[in-house]
């Protein structure tokens, strides 16, 4: 595969004595969007945790031509991985620009000049960020926490984005700005693994996809082609899709 960013072969990962992850392979080229779609408890969040490197895995995952075996979260970050965690998990009693800043730590730490522009074209995709710099991150909306959690994790310049869930629990109208946003940092070639419930949104908007089912993969394929698949539409997309 041209680029290839990620590659992970047999991935088993889950939490104490639980095993989760059965043997999952699953691979991303730069500039490539991939989601991995499937229903509760099949496994996704666990991908993306392990791959980040807060829970232990057995397997081989390369991630720019690195093997992720014995590298902790700070080398991960530093490496050029981000994770927009399910809870998003910002720092409610600082300012917005406060957890911007802080998420340009990586940038900083390599020594890259224009760390600071990166707050500039953060503000540039979210405006709404901008206007509310100096409130409180716990004040804001839902959909502007996540705006805030993804400026965040773009502060640190990431070779590769993994977001998780990011359209848990937010309204429809602002389950659609935060894909729009996901399509415009793929016009922009930023790589996205993108873990997600709403796999009719996901599968819209990415390039590649993975179907988890408890912990072993279903299918896998060009997103359009999954979208078509008719043992997707029965289990993921509903029977408004097969109309189409």
């Amino acid at each position: 595969m041209a680029d290839l960013l990620l590659e992970v072969k047999d991935l088993h990962a889950g939490y104490g004595r639980a095993e989760v992850l059965n043997g999952l392979n699953l691979q991303l080229s730069a500039g490539q969007v991939v989601t991995v779609i499937g229903p509760n408890g099949a496994g996704k969040s666990t991908t993306l945790n392990a791959l980040m490197g807060l829970l232990p895995f057995r397997g081989s995952v390369v991630f720019n031509g690195v093997d992720l075996a014995d590298t902790v979260l700070e080398e991960r970050v530093m490496l050029g991985l981000a994770l927009v965690p399910e809870k998003r998990e910002l720092f409610g009693t600082m300012p917005v620009e406060d957890n911007l800043v802080l998420g340009g730590w990586r940038a900083r730490k390599l020594g890259l000049a224009d760390w600071h522009h990166q707050l500039e074209r953060v503000y540039e995709m979210f405006p709404r960020l901008k206007e509310r710099r100096t409130q409180l991150a716990g004040t804001l909306s839902g959909g502007e926490r996540q705006m805030l959690a993804v400026g965040r994790a773009l502060m640190s310049r990431p070779k590769l984005l993994m977001l998780d869930e990011p359209s848990l629990g937010l309204a429809p109208l602002v389950v659609k700005e935060v894909f729009n946003i996901i399509e415009r940092l793929r016009a922009q070639d930023v790589s996205i693994l993108l873990v997600e419930q709403n796999a009719r949104a996901a599968l819209e908007v990415a390039d590649y996809g993975y179907v988890l089912e408890t912990g072993e993969l279903g299918l896998h394929g060009p997103a359009e082609e999954l979208a078509r698949d008719p043992r997707v539409i029965e289990t993921y997309l509903g029977a408004a899709r097969a109309a189409h």
